[in-house]
């Protein structure tokens, strides 16, 4: 399986893109995954540039998006909802058929009880898009500022291994209508 990872922060240091680079380190053996490194220089959606040629940043994401097995996004909830940074690269997405289908999740490490509105915005976006919902894969995995060691991945085992646990999690969550 590969995945591809996107984080909703643009944040350096963010608990989003630790837990990101946490999952990515805890692939099993045959598996891999690309975090999406793009989401700051992508242009302002307009519907009128979605067309071909596309920007080349948009049609990187695109091309990212069509290259794995699925797609893991972990945001911040800013406002009560997705930070604008994150519905841009979702506008994006709506134009063409990479996401139709395909498998996603997302992964929510704000503390408990926070994120939910980021949560229901997400699920909203995706049903645009028509992916496989990975349902039981959408999923509360709080990660505390302090549980992030020096390069940037979670370095407290407990959380850490939730992530490792995450892998087998998407494979075998099956779909679910969006």
């Amino acid at each position: 399986m590969r995945l591809l990872l996107i984080s909703g922060s643009t944040r350096a240091g963010s608990t989003n893109g630790a837990a990101l680079a946490t999952l990515r380190e805890e692939a099993p053996a045959g598996s891999s995954a690309v975090v999406y490194e793009g989401l700051a220089t992508l242009p302002m959606f307009n519907p009128d540039d979605d067309t071909d040629p596309l920007p080349p940043a948009v049609a990187d994401l695109r091309r990212a998006i069509a290259s794995t097995d699925g797609v893991v996004f972990c945001t911040p909830e800013y406002a009560g909802t997705l930070p604008g940074s994150l519905k841009n690269l979702l506008d994006w997405t709506v134009g063409g058929t990479e996401m139709t289908g395909r498998p996603a999740a997302w992964i929510n490490v704000a503390a408990t009880g926070r994120g939910r509105g980021a949560a229901d915005a997400l699920r909203t976006v995706l049903g645009y898009v028509d992916v496989d919902l990975r349902e039981r894969a959408c999923i509360e995995l709080p990660v505390p500022r302090e549980a992030v060691g020096p390069g940037g991945t979670v370095s407290d085992p407990t959380v850490r291994s939730r992530f490792a646990d995450y892998w087998h999690t998407f494979g075998e969550a099956g779909s679910a209508p969006v």
